[in-house]
């Protein structure tokens, strides 16, 4: 791995809705990609200040990629107003064409639970995003106990053929080891799925494996000469 530089920019981004507040992790001078890490339901707390969001972004930090995290529309700085995850498809697809015109490199899409749901799709269907990481992806919408009612969908995945991990908790309360294997079953070819033992949904006490882990999938799949 590379050590990456220590600058952190923070930034605004001319989104569909208004302004996006977003930090930018700075990459290398030769790095080969560059990344965006979505973070989770904002109406529960989820901001780009987020432990799995700042994780994340330090595993592809570290290969020396640039990073961006960004806060959906309504939060923190950002403008506009929480859309349910309809709205925030397109704030994902503002964050990607913002690395894109800054660094004219291929791109990573990383997101944690509602960053995961609303950002695959909208990565999924964009041909600069050369790889993509879903973290705690909610397989099921609603917890035991909840009464908030969410729905989402990941019929897209089918069609999805990039490289693709999924990581998540096997104590995963929103991703319940027979709902998200069945989820990763449906994506298409190449994926790989990673259930961190002793794991919740936030990683509690686990965010180490979870760094490990992302790490261990990038250095396989993207980096080098067999890489991406």
């Amino acid at each position: 791995m590379i050590a990456p530089s220590a600058t952190i920019k923070s930034l605004f981004l001319d989104g569909p809705a208004g302004r996006l507040e977003g930090l930018l992790n700075a990459g290398t001078e030769n790095a080969t990609h560059a990344a965006v890490v979505c973070h989770p339901h904002p109406l529960f707390g989820g901001t780009l200040h987020n432990k799995v969001v700042f994780h994340t972004m330090k595993a592809l930090n570290s290969f020396g990629f640039p990073v961006l995290r960004f806060n959906f529309r309504g939060t923190g700085l950002s403008q506009g107003e929480h859309d349910e995850g309809r709205g925030e498809v397109d704030d994902v697809g503002t964050a990607l064409d913002w690395l894109d015109a800054e660094f004219h490199l291929p791109l990573v899409f990383a997101g944690f639970s509602f960053g995961a749901a609303v950002g695959l799709r909208a990565a999924c269907s964009d041909t600069r995003v050369s790889a993509l990481i879903g973290v705690g992806v909610p397989a099921i919408a609603v917890a035991a106990g909840s009464e908030t009612p969410r729905t989402y969908t990941f019929d897209f995945l089918s069609e999805c053929s990039r490289p693709k991990l999924f990581v998540s908790g096997a104590r995963d309360q929103f991703g319940p080891r027979p709902q998200l294997q069945a989820l990763v079953a449906s994506a298409a070819e190449p994926k790989k799925l990673v259930m961190i033992e002793g794991a919740d949904h936030f990683f509690e006490g686990r965010l180490r494996e979870l760094r490990e882990t992302i790490e261990a999938w990038v250095g396989q799949s993207m980096v080098g000469d067999a890489g991406l």
